[in-house]
């Protein structure tokens, strides 16, 4: 059946994004009608609303959420009524090289649902009838959302819903970058450059992987300070210093094992790749613009066998990792709790983008009745 739901769209990039009332069409073959019960606010929603994200407006934003099933489609044997599930915003088929090679997250048939579902389609229309596109397969920062299983992955019960919303990408993305990237050693130097949300669960990935040293850079003396509550040993603000990747050395001593990219900018990169010691690994987790570039001395990565990786998604398998993610949270092991510094309606939502771009939040979250 179809639904009304009120929902986040953007209609032109570069204006401010609406809420609008759209309908949401129930689920085909394979997939699934969740009610939509939180949806983080997160930097590559305000990417695609921009521009920076070149999705085709119109766009229904959201892809870090979680809910409850409330319809299941023709085939759908692995969700019933009643589940919760968390959303996963790259559609992984689990047949394709990648997929079968344990690289789920780099499908080779992800690319064709990136503001559909994987058959090309939408189930999201505006109120003139207009097919609506959705960010990620998802489009979850929406009253209701119909997605392909693919894209679903079911959770615990006993969990809060806005925190395992951020499991769907913060989290996922930090952390996973951590332990699947990096797969960081027990008693390694870290730095993480950049502590936004992804920024502090790299941190706090890099603590219970057991890092014996992380170091926090950024220009907010306010998230620099949060960053310490997330695990970090030593901050570094950019602004106090001439150049932040020899700072990092300095400190650490000769450089460290591990520095996470954390904000999507080449300039940034290269100065993470600076601030490595020898045999050290920068990984590339920020969303740049695609015209961005970054410079290293080439020598330097045979010379010191360095190594540059990008990581997508934390190379999420998210079957196995939001689940394992959300049994450290239970654990005591994580913090979920802690990311979520306020929590907004969804017609308050031009104001979340707006706290999101002045660095208000760790995480701001859209909670629906």
């Amino acid at each position: 059946m179809s639904r009304q739901a009120k929902a986040v769209v953007v209609r032109e990039w570069g204006q401010p994004v609406q809420v609008e009332t759209i309908t949401v069409e129930g689920p085909k073959r394979g997939e699934v009608t969740i009610k939509v019960a939180a949806c983080g606010v997160c930097h590559s929603d305000l990417s695609a609303a921009t521009g920076k994200i070149p999705y085709p407006a119109p766009l229904v934003l959201g892809h870090e959420g979680a809910g409850e099933v409330i319809e299941v489609g023709e085939g759908v044997t692995g969700f019933e009524v009643g589940d919760y599930v968390v959303s996963s915003f790259i559609s992984m088929c689990g047949k394709c090289r990648q997929c079968v090679r344990g690289r789920p997250v780099l499908c080779e048939g992800a690319r064709k649902a990136m503001v559909t579902l994987p058959d090309g389609t939408v189930r999201t229309k505006g109120a003139d009838g207009e097919p609506l596109n959705v960010f990620g397969a998802c489009g979850v920062m929406a009253e209701y959302a119909t997605m392909h299983v693919d894209n679903c992955v079911r959770i615990d019960k006993d969990i809060p819903l806005q925190n395992a919303a951020l499991v769907g990408c913060a989290v996922m993305t930090g952390v996973g970058a951590v332990f699947n990237t990096a797969k960081l050693e027990p008693g390694s130097r870290a730095a993480v450059f950049g502590v936004g949300g992804v920024g502090l669960n790299a941190i706090q990935g890099c603590r219970t992987a057991g890092a014996e040293m992380i170091v926090a850079v950024d220009t907010s003396d306010s998230k620099l300070a949060t960053a310490r509550e997330f695990g970090a040993t030593h901050t570094i603000n950019i602004n106090e210093v001439e150049d932040a990747g020899k700072a990092v050395k300095k400190l650490t001593g000769g450089g460290v094992d591990y520095a996470f990219e954390c904000v999507g900018s080449g300039a940034v990169v290269a100065q993470a790749y600076k601030a490595l010691g020898r045999g050290g690994t920068a990984i590339v987790v920020g969303v740049a613009d695609p015209r961005d570039k970054t410079t290293v001395g080439t020598l330097s990565l045979p010379a010191d066998e360095r190594t540059i990786k990008g990581s997508w998604l934390g190379s999420a398998r998210p079957q196995f990792d939001f689940p394992r993610i959300l049994a450290l949270y239970k654990a005591d092991k994580l913090k979920l709790d802690e990311l979520i510094t306020r929590t907004y309606t969804i017609e308050e939502a031009g104001q979340a983008f707006d706290d999101m771009v002045a660095g208000k939040n760790a995480r701001g979250v859209i909670v629906f009745e």
